[in-house]
């Protein structure tokens, strides 16, 4: 009888067993390729992110705190620049550019960052690769929007569509308060970049400065007259129209923002990292900022996961590890209840190599089968980990496996589901032939 057939038949008769073994390959082997390879892509997408900007000022608490809220939109910073101070910086040296970022709205929980069209033609999501268009053009006007590409997939925009933004995200897809008197008009869609900014929406800093200073004379107003009903008592509202507000009429307490992207003048082939140090330890000493470099902050943030993420691959290793250890014990079990099936062999005429070959070829079988399960499921898992990442963190990671990765896991699998069956095949090799072909009382 063919040994394949044999072997295989084996793992029919224990279909439970082999199939829970099987299993447990498969899980460390998808957890292994699914870990390295959202690793170096995550670390790839995050400095993406970071584009072509030397600094960042902001009011965040901490520099890193900093970038992931203005670059990467993981929470609405809390703590606004006045307009008077990103002119003292933007005239303090001369920049390449100087451009200044308001985040706070939303569009049914997509994230709004209100700019100026520099941002949109001077600022790289990717260093060396400006955003481009899908459809449309750029704002040009008060409240035009341009969509990133996952924002727009989302929530179905196209051009000429009119939307209305929220203030702040409200925990939910409608956001918060809406600014329903300002409906925007898209004017244009981006395609895909692979960074934070395909989940945003950008518009005009004017338009933004405009809304909220509605609302806060609005609001103001309103608690005007409830104070003079509380003092007259006479228990009844006291109409007003709504204000509408021009950009005529914004003062330097309307003009504010939340960030500000710096970029030092260069020359193709120069090293400017002296320059950015050296206007990094200038702005620095404003205690009323807080200035980040990207790059940096990223570099800091990936040495950090980079450590959580060799234990997660080494608790992957130990679940592998245990995998074949599992094989080898089921398969011990298994060959002190086929004694007399391998006396019988050996009657038959099969020597005791060629027995132990067969356990070996079992365990092997289980490796193997288990590797390409796990390659398989690897794939699947990295794309829910990447869509996971982009809902939660915002960035687009590729969890694509590296061919090489993969045969390298795989093969390591399959060396240890071998390894595991030599145990069992040495227990199969001195089964005494005499012992277990006596009748069965």
């Amino acid at each position: 009888m063919n040994d394949m057939i044999i072997v295989l038949r084996s793992l029919r008769v224990r279909l439970l067993a082999s199939s829970v073994t099987v299993a447990m390959v498969a899980i460390a082997v998808a957890l292994l390729l699914v870990l390295m390879s959202l690793r170096e892509a995550a670390s790839q997408a995050f400095r993406r992110g970071t584009g072509n900007i030397h600094l960042l000022v902001s009011a965040d608490a901490s520099p890193l705190v900093g970038v992931l809220n203005g670059l990467f939109y993981a929470n609405a910073p809390a703590n606004p620049i006045a307009w008077g101070k990103y002119e003292e910086i933007k005239n303090s040296f001369p920049w390449q550019w100087a451009i200044p970022t308001q985040l706070g709205d939303s569009f049914r929980g997509s994230p709004v960052m209100a700019t100026t069209p520099e941002f949109l033609s001077n600022f790289e999501p990717v260093s060396g690769q400006p955003f481009q268009y899908a459809s449309g053009k750029a704002f040009a006007e008060d409240f035009q929007v341009v969509a990133g590409s996952q924002a727009a997939s989302a929530h179905g925009l196209s051009v000429g569509q009119k939307i209305v933004f929220s203030h702040g995200t409200g925990g939910s897809r409608e956001g918060g308060h809406q600014h329903a008197d300002h409906p925007y008009e898209v004017v244009g869609i981006l395609k895909p970049t692979g960074s934070a900014h395909d989940r945003a929406l950008f518009t005009n800093l004017q338009s933004t400065w405009i809304i909220h200073a509605e609302d806060r004379r609005e609001n103001a107003a309103r608690a005007e007259h409830e104070a003079e009903a509380e003092e007259d008592h006479a228990g009844h509202d006291h109409a007003h129209e709504h204000e509408h507000v021009e950009a005529a009429d914004l003062t330097d307490a309307d003009k504010l923002m939340t960030g500000i992207l710096l970029r030092l003048p260069t020359r193709p082939g120069s090293n400017a990292s002296a320059s950015i140090a050296a206007q990094f330890d200038r702005l620095r000493r404003d205690m009323a900022i807080t200035v980040a470099q990207p790059a940096q902050q990223i570099g800091r943030l990936m040495a950090i996961v980079g450590d959580i993420d060799w234990l997660f691959l080494a608790m992957a290793v130990v679940v592998l590890v245990s995998s074949a250890i599992s094989i080898m014990l089921a398969m011990v079990a298994s060959m002190e209840l086929r004694r007399r099936q391998v006396a019988v062999l050996r009657v038959l005429g099969a020597s005791a190599w060629r027995v132990f070959a067969l356990a070996i070829t079992e365990s092997t079988l289980i490796g193997l089968i288990g590797a390409i399960l796990g390659a398989f499921l690897a794939f699947g898992g990295s794309a829910i980990a990447s869509t996971i990442l982009a809902q939660r963190i915002g960035i687009t990671v590729a969890g694509t496996i590296d061919p090489r990765s993969a045969a390298l896991v795989m093969a390591g699998a399959v060396v240890l589901a071998a390894l595991a069956g030599i145990i069992p095949a040495i227990k199969s090799y001195r089964t005494p032939v005499s012992r277990h072909l006596r009748p069965i009382a």
